[in-house]
């Protein structure tokens, strides 16, 4: 009986798979492959001296797990049974002082995205765009064939990570993966790494770039911006993340606000271009906005798909007031957010009968001039 149980164990240990990406945050390792560069200033240590170090046993369970998992990052070379341990270039160009910011801060995002098969797979399918919900995260993993037991722990990790070294930031209201130039462009570039063999996406840094969608899938998104950190762009990247894109983006649409418009040329005739040919608009009056309502205008003549949308309390100018128009109430946290889905569903179902009817929707100069249609 004791010989079956043993054969048993030893079995499950035979069969037991040997994962080979880390199952920890990036930070968690950072740290300790930061103390090994300090000790020996980028040279081999002795495992038993860098534990003595650190005060802790060089063979218990956590200093195996630290080792093996700052090994899967690329961070260091030799196992838990190695007598001597050795940073990789990727770590010592992440803590050396004579390395510029920049130079540091793009080590760190190879190691903890690039370096690692399932969170490069991830950032390169979403880069410059909104971070999606998990459960499309895991289903992108789940696509490639990767481990169901880990996959929701691997989407956890690649967030974290993510917003630890910089390319998941929060702009127009909502969490979205920038590229590694976009993340990088504040940091001074005295020295950098060469990155002529590193694949890094193609894409433009911004919140989201014309060039990846046509205006017969573009939704375009006509509101009061204004200057950083005042009350109309705190509103505008509010609604933008929180409202009009959830709302917008299950309809197979893209939405651009003008501030994130990337191609180059002067900015008014690109406004219009995206007023006057985009498939949807939706033209948010709140503050009284006088760009606001120009926009519109231009749009109106047109005769395309456009909802309008307006915060509680700000009045609806009297020549567009007898045109629908979602009233979303945003007087304080606890009246928004228990009203979110509603909003959505309102600005979504608008939006189909806009796009499915175009006829069936008027506005001040359609009620006017029935056949008047402005063609580009």
């Amino acid at each position: 009986m004791t010989n079956d149980i043993d054969n048993e164990d030893q079995s499950q240990k035979r069969t037991r798979r040997v994962v080979p990406y880390p199952l920890c945050t990036v930070e968690e390792v950072m740290n300790f492959a930061k103390s090994m560069y300090d000790l020996g200033s980028g040279h081999k240590v002795r495992r038993v001296t860098l534990f003595d170090h650190l005060g802790k046993s060089p063979d218990s369970g956590p200093s195996r797990s630290l080792i093996t998992n700052a090994g899967k990052y690329g961070l260091i070379k030799g196992g838990y049974t190695a007598e001597q341990l050795e940073l990789t270039m990727d770590a010592i160009n992440a803590f050396s002082e004579s390395n510029s910011e920049y130079t540091n801060a793009e080590a760190k995002i190879k190691i903890a995205i690039l370096n690692v098969e399932p969170f490069k797979l991830l950032f390169d399918k979403f880069v410059s765009n909104k971070l999606p919900a998990k459960s499309i995260l895991s289903d992108s993993l789940r696509e490639a064939n990767y481990d169901e037991k880990i996959i929701n722990t691997l989407v956890d990790i690649f967030v974290v990570n993510a917003e630890h070294v910089g390319i998941l930031k929060t702009l127009a209201g909502a969490e979205r993966l920038v590229t590694v130039e976009h993340a990088l462009e504040d940091l001074p570039k005295s020295t950098s790494l060469s990155t002529s063999n590193t694949a890094y996406p193609a894409a433009i840094a911004g919140v989201i770039t014309s060039g990846n969608s046509s205006f017969d899938k573009t939704c375009f998104y006509i509101t009061p911006i204004g200057e950083e950190n005042s009350e109309q762009r705190k509103h505008a990247d509010l609604f933008l993340g929180s409202i009009v894109e959830p709302a917008i983006e299950p309809l197979g649409l893209k939405v651009i606000r003008a501030d994130t418009i990337d191609k180059p040329g002067l900015i008014t005739n690109q406004i219009i271009e995206y007023i006057m040919r985009s498939k949807l608009v939706i033209a948010d009056l709140s503050f009284h906005n006088p760009n606001v309502f120009y926009e519109l205008a231009l749009r109106h003549v047109s005769r395309l798909a456009t909802v309008q949308i307006v915060r509680k309390g700000d009045k609806i100018p009297f020549d567009i007031g007898n045109f629908r128009t979602v009233i979303l109430d945003c007087s304080d946290i606890y009246t928004l957010v228990p009203k979110l889905e509603t909003y959505r569903s309102e600005i979504a179902t608008q939006a189909r009968t806009a796009l499915e009817q175009p006829d069936s929707v008027e506005n001040p100069i359609t009620s006017i001039y029935p056949s008047l249609k402005l063609n580009l």
